[in-house]
């Protein structure tokens, strides 16, 4: 009796079985066909589209290009880019209809690179706010504005990272930014940037020339902590040291003689009049190497970090100052 080279053990079905097989119909048997999931993804896109389009707007300035904005109040009040802002005060501000009206800036900042309008008109539809916190990659992201002058014009992508850092105008690096694959092009920033549900999720503002696929974004959450500050300001308060500093290596001798942690360390080069750093006693060629335990290897991670703090709190800045390591116990206004 001879076996099968691979042992494989064959079984054939009983008639019953058979018969039950060839009488089943045919689309019993067959999943959701191409077209079918097609169809479905493009009607949550056309929804999508539906809803949120009517709260897009187009922006424009005297001798300006064009960006984007979208309404975030039946009062008119809509965001935008900052650079978009440009700063200037009025804007003119386009739509759905296509009616034309006059648009304040309320304030804009350039360091997360969102500005606020107050459009001259109410009763308007205006778009539902999200979470970029609950953003996952590979999520579906919908582009909306004006490339180019283009209005109403849409594009589709997904979420491609989570987390980047872009540098604002002011040379703040912006934090958490959404890296998308929706096609953008000039005139779509301040546009928004909506998940699969219609809610805005973060605010489109740059993309890198001469590549494909690489859209950056402001998180929506970022976005309304800015208008909130605006609102209740009129700018946004930000802590600050009051130095002028760079960012500088240490050699490897050192790094071990202070027992450091990182040879990358912020050299202050100057301390303002009158600042939190002056009436701390910081002084010049100081350099600063943690705060609050975290390693300042940069400007920028001063910067986080002063992000982070409330007026009226402490700061406990460990600096090396000459061939000695100290602790300061700095206090914000």
């Amino acid at each position: 009796m001879s076996r099968h080279p691979n042992n494989y053990r064959f079984t054939s079905a009983s008639p019953d079985e058979s018969n039950r097989r060839s009488t089943d119909p045919p689309s019993n048997r067959a999943g959701p066909t191409e077209s079918d999931v097609l169809d479905a993804y493009s009607q949550a896109v056309v929804q999508v589209v539906e809803n949120v389009s009517p709260a897009v707007i187009s922006v424009t300035g005297s001798g300006q290009g064009t960006g984007s904005g979208f309404l975030i109040s039946a009062d008119g009040m809509a965001i935008t880019n900052s650079h978009v802002v440009g700063g200037r005060t009025e804007l003119t501000a386009e739509i759905e209809d296509g009616d034309r009206v006059d648009a304040v800036v309320l304030g804009d900042d350039p360091a997360t690179d969102i500005g606020l309008l107050q459009l001259s008109t109410r009763e308007l539809p205006y778009a539902q706010l999200g979470d970029a916190e609950a953003l996952r990659v590979g999520q579906l992201v919908i582009a909306m504005g004006s490339p180019l002058g283009l209005q109403s014009t849409v594009s589709t992508g997904v979420v491609s990272a989570l987390g980047r850092s872009l540098r604002g105008q002011d040379g703040r690096l912006i934090e958490s930014v959404v890296q998308h694959t929706a096609p953008i092009n000039p005139g779509n920033s301040g546009g928004p940037l909506v998940d699969s549900r219609g809610r805005v999720v973060a605010v489109n503002t740059a993309i890198i020339p001469m590549a494909q696929g690489l859209g950056f974004a402001v998180p929506i959450n970022t976005a309304q902590w800015v208008t909130g500050e605006i609102l209740a300001n009129g700018r946004v308060r930000r802590q600050q040291l009051g130095i002028v500093a760079t960012t500088e290596r240490l050699p490897k001798g050192a790094v071990r003689h202070f027992d450091l942690l990182s040879d990358q360390v912020v050299r202050v080069v100057e301390v303002a009049p009158d600042s939190v750093a002056e009436s701390n006693g910081i002084m010049e060629d100081d350099l600063i190497v943690a705060i609050n335990d975290r390693i300042t290897a940069s400007v920028d991670d001063i910067h986080r970090l002063l992000a982070l703090a409330k007026p009226d709190t402490q700061l406990d800045l460990t600096i090396v100052r000459g061939d000695q390591k100290l602790a300061i116990q700095l206090r914000l206004i």
